[in-house]
């Protein structure tokens, strides 16, 4: 028996317009796969990545890589998971932004009852990107300085609050007085506007004129020099996004000539890619959600069928916090 669904699909890659809501028809799931009837779907700036064209996609395609909901038919040889059960999922192939998906079992979590679907839907990717990169790609140590840049975004506003149980003195970045005022809501010790004040000084005043002996930094292209300047001795360059474009190129005698620094380009692909790594992963966001140690902002929340606006928004940086779309 076939599920008429609802999803957004994208025949070529470009502007928010490129993405069209069309009714799809879904099969049975098959062996190791699971039938999910979405309730909300989140939305990250790999959606924007993926849409744009910055990275490329096989078209048609699908878009979006986390949502939760409930499992309404499993198909043969799972054992793990039963209709009825809610779940959540993040990463893997584009195609969350839909009212039905079906996955492979091996992808999904299940949702455990101290935390709602949206907060699963707005915490899974933003959070396993939060573990990672503060527990595996550079652990950070109490009492110590972690320079943390988009610190009111969706990811930021979870790193903020889990570097500070962690006992990490947090410094975030925001634009504007607004957006650093959020971000020193949730955990950040300090917060500077990258709008008002010079960035590299005022870490260099906050550390001694040190620096910092690690940045994690998702902007890319504007924020590089920037990055390196603020790093002390032996840090490390950890940037894990390129909102404002790739990179430039680095040589290594760069990293020596700053002080035998470190530099990483991780992803949560490589973090979560292993069963066990994701389940690990996502069990670690969803004690810390269920425990009161994260609050979740979800500042938008958008009909799929409004989905283009979702983008423009998230693209034009009116967003904070997380966004939404539901079905």
């Amino acid at each position: 028996m076939t599920t008429q669904a609802k999803a957004i699909v994208i025949t070529e890659q470009g502007a928010p317009s490129v993405l069209k809501l069309e009714s799809v028809e879904l099969p049975d799931p098959g062996v190791g796969e699971v039938l999910i009837r979405q309730t909300a779907i989140g939305v990250n700036f790999m959606d924007v990545y993926q849409r744009s064209g910055a990275y490329p996609l096989e078209l048609p395609s699908g878009i979006g890589l986390e949502a939760a909901g409930v499992i309404k038919a499993v198909g043969a040889g799972v054992s793990n998971l039963k209709p009825g059960d809610r779940v959540a999922y993040g990463g893997g192939a584009p195609g969350a932004y839909a009212d039905h998906r079906i996955l492979p079992a091996a992808r999904v979590v299940t949702v455990p009852d101290g935390v709602s679907d949206e907060d699963a839907a707005a915490v899974m990717m933003k959070g396993m990107t939060a573990e990672y990169l503060l527990n595996r790609a550079y652990k950070v140590k109490s009492g110590e300085w972690a320079l943390f840049h988009a610190a009111a975004g969706g990811v930021g506003l979870l790193a903020g609050q889990w570097g500070k149980e962690l006992g990490a003195r947090m410094i975030g970045i925001a634009g504007g007085p607004e957006k650093c005022q959020l971000a020193l809501d949730h955990g950040y010790e300090v917060c500077i506007d990258r709008k008002s004040e010079d960035v590299v000084a005022r870490v260099k005043e906050l550390t001694g004129g040190k620096g910092v002996p690690v940045v994690y930094d998702s902007i890319g292209k504007d924020t590089f020099e920037q990055t390196l300047d603020c790093l002390a001795p032996k840090g490390y360059f950890i940037a894990f996004g390129t909102t404002s474009g790739p990179q430039p190129p680095m040589e290594a005698k760069t990293l020596q000539m700053r002080g035998s620094l470190y530099y990483s380009r991780p992803t949560m692909v490589d973090y979560c890619i292993q069963r066990d790594d994701l389940v690990y992963s996502a069990g670690e966001v969803f004690k810390m959600v269920a425990a009161g140690k994260l609050r979740i902002e979800i500042l938008q929340r958008y009909p799929l069928a409004d989905v283009v606006k979702a983008h423009e928004d998230l693209e034009a940086a009116k967003t904070k916090g997380s966004t939404l779309l539901l079905p």
